[in-house]
């Protein structure tokens, strides 16, 4: 029955950080102009009470792995720091003069790229140069992503001491002949001298990244994965499939062949055969792809109610405003998003102009804000309701007829008003969340823009 219901549900779709999502941002309705507009009424009507949260892009890394889509740089010349980081301070800087009063920080989170890539010094530079103008939130929380092979005692320290409690490793696959056809060498020694020096220091939540459907991993290479990541006992993982987009340009996806990838039912046998692991160690899934301890806050914010979705993925709390510094780093006001530009030197460019570096984004309207809403729902409590009359819209009927397919695949319940996804639907629920995306079904995409839901 798995199986069929693999072949029945594997087509591409968005993984839903964002609705609508970036192919569909109407750039017709996207000004610089309304995009301020738009991030100044969200920021009156939310800093004092939420306080905001800061994604920082740092794009550079020593050396490509081949399962990476990000946008990076690849360079081994460390003096491109500093005009990086006063460049992402002038940004910081434009925003800062649109706020009548100070932004009171609730997230901060460093991605890339390699964050550690950077000096202790440079990254103790940037953060407070961020805080400089600005308060904390009582309940902040600073998180940053770790690359094991270089992520050192100063650098753990350095960030420990201006605030961070969180930091995610990458893992990805601990098999050597998976982590050749990646181009990502990474002993466990590395990843547990890590781990170990981020709790010595008195970080409260460490995440271990774990892939599955890599070239060339079979089951084996997943259980041997997961037996060697409970020794560690990490707060928190990510779990989740690999996007194969080599189309996409610039992403590196091309150091080995599509047949060398797990076939859609492998990959679904070693999502299953992973989780039932990791719930035998203690670990409770939240949301999609990821997993917790139940002393970690992300399970806390999935009880409480509170668990929350964006460009960072899956947070434990939310804030109407988001704002990404650097470059290609996405901003989200609630009502409208915005992209800046991908390539360092337009970036920079633009900004020595006093210039915000945004090359594209989407103004939502009312019924991309409903939609959104009924998505972030499913992503993050795995149910959705139309008892309030706002979160109606006029397509509801078709979208519920798609749905009463899924019903009857055991996928979902459905009453009258509302939904809720079953045990057995939880991993099909982007092909769920599909079933919502107005503009999806308005215009399918010319060619294949996602990756595969399975």
């Amino acid at each position: 029955m798995l199986n069929s219901l693999v072949n029945k549900y594997n087509v591409a779709g968005p993984r839903y950080t964002s609705y609508p999502t970036v192919p569909y941002w109407n750039q017709e309705t996207f000004s610089l102009k309304n995009w301020k507009s738009s991030l100044i009424k969200s920021y009156n009507e939310s800093n004092l009470k939420e306080g905001i949260s800061i994604y920082i892009h740092l794009p550079f890394c020593e050396s490509m792995c081949t399962f990476c889509g990000c946008n990076k740089r690849i360079t081994k010349q460390h003096q491109v720091e500093n005009p990086y980081i006063n460049a992402v301070l002038k940004e910081w800087s434009l925003y800062l003069e649109l706020f009548d009063e100070k932004p009171i920080i609730k997230e901060l989170h460093l991605g890339g790229g390699t964050p550690t890539f950077f000096s202790p010094d440079n990254l103790t530079k940037l953060i407070t140069g961020i805080l400089m103008q600005s308060k904390l939130a009582d309940n902040y929380e600073f998180s940053f992503e770790g690359h094991p092979n270089n992520t050192t005692r100063e650098h753990l320290q350095a960030l420990y001491d201006v605030g961070f409690r969180r930091v995610s490793y990458g893992v990805q696959d601990y098999n050597e002949n998976v982590q050749k056809a990646i181009h990502r060498i990474q002993p466990f020694e590395k990843v547990k001298q890590a781990t170990e020096i981020a709790r010595e220091i008195g970080y409260t939540s460490v995440s271990h990244d774990i892939i599955f459907g890599l070239p060339f991993q079979t089951l084996n290479h997943v259980k041997e994965t997961i037996l060697k990541t409970k020794e560690l006992l990490p707060d928190r993982l990510a779990f989740y499939s690999y996007a194969h987009v080599p189309w996409q340009k610039g992403n590196g996806q091309r150091g080995f062949y599509d047949e060398d990838l797990p076939n859609p039912k492998l990959k679904r046998q070693q999502y299953e055969l992973g989780k039932k692991l990791l719930v035998e160690v203690g670990y409770v899934e939240v949301g999609m792809d990821h997993f917790a301890l139940p002393t970690d806050a992300l399970y806390q914010s999935m009880v409480e109610g509170d668990l929350h979705r964006n460009f960072m993925g899956y947070t434990a709390s939310k804030t109407q405003v988001m704002i990404g510094l650097g470059v290609s780093a996405i901003s989200d006001s609630w009502y409208g998003f915005s992209q800046n530009e991908k390539g360092i030197e337009a970036y920079y460019h633009l900004l020595n102009e006093n210039i915000f570096p945004v090359y594209r984004g989407h103004i939502l309207n009312e019924e991309d804000l409903v939609i959104r809403e009924h998505i972030l729902n499913l992503m993050c409590r795995f149910k959705t309701s139309w008892h309030n009359n706002s979160l109606k819209f006029n397509e509801l009927p078709e979208v519920l007829i798609k749905l009463n397919e899924m019903k009857n695949d055991g996928l979902l319940n459905m009453t009258s008003n509302s939904i809720e996804v079953t045990k057995k639907g939880q991993p099909f629920i982007r092909n769920i969340c599909m079933a919502f995306d107005l503009l999806l079904q308005r215009k399918q995409p010319n060619t294949q823009l996602f990756s595969m839901t399975i």
